[in-house]
């Protein structure tokens, strides 16, 4: 069994949720992979972020965003409101946690307090799981005529690098 592995580095808007359509880079590297037929895991590390299968959309609104994307994020928005200040009846971060937040010494993480009001990002991203994982035969990805793979950073407190991990195994 063969494995290879990449990591594709994603920037977010940091204004509303940002949906990176990174279905060309996941069929360019199971092309490249040489594996025939096996496995495409795509997964986020990332506790706010999310791997989903959906629809591609022609359709954009003002924001460049895909009509269906709109769509969920009015659903969310009802479900899961924003978490916009410390008094939104989230119990997220809480006080021993701000602390540990804050005491984290990573030049890629800075401990300002607005920026982890984020429980509502938390709680979006845990509905739809971390990663999605696909068949590959004869080379490609199994994912239909019009299926597209994406990457979501439902963080909307800070733009910065994310990072989305690729695993494609098999023969």
């Amino acid at each position: 069994m063969i494995f290879k592995k990449e990591a594709l580095t994603l920037r977010s808007n940091g204004r509303r949720v940002s949906y990176h359509n990174i279905t060309k880079e996941i069929k360019e590297l199971v092309a490249n992979s040489g594996i025939t037929n096996g496995m495409c895991v795509i997964q986020s590390p990332h506790t706010t972020c999310s791997v989903i299968f959906e629809e591609f959309m022609h359709d954009l609104d003002w924001n460049g965003d895909e009509y269906l994307q709109v769509d969920l994020n009015r659903i969310l928005d009802k479900i899961v409101p924003r978490e916009l200040s410390e008094d939104t009846g989230y119990r997220y971060p809480g006080p021993k946690h701000l602390d540990f937040l804050l005491a984290i010494q990573n030049p890629d993480y800075q401990g300002d307090p607005s920026t982890i009001l984020n429980g509502d990002a938390h709680i979006r991203a845990s509905f739809f799981g971390a990663s999605e994982t696909f068949v590959v035969s004869e080379g490609k990805i199994m994912t239909g005529e019009v299926g597209s793979v994406y990457f979501i950073d439902f963080d909307q407190n800070r733009e910065r690098n994310r990072t989305c991990y690729v695993m494609v195994m098999g023969e």
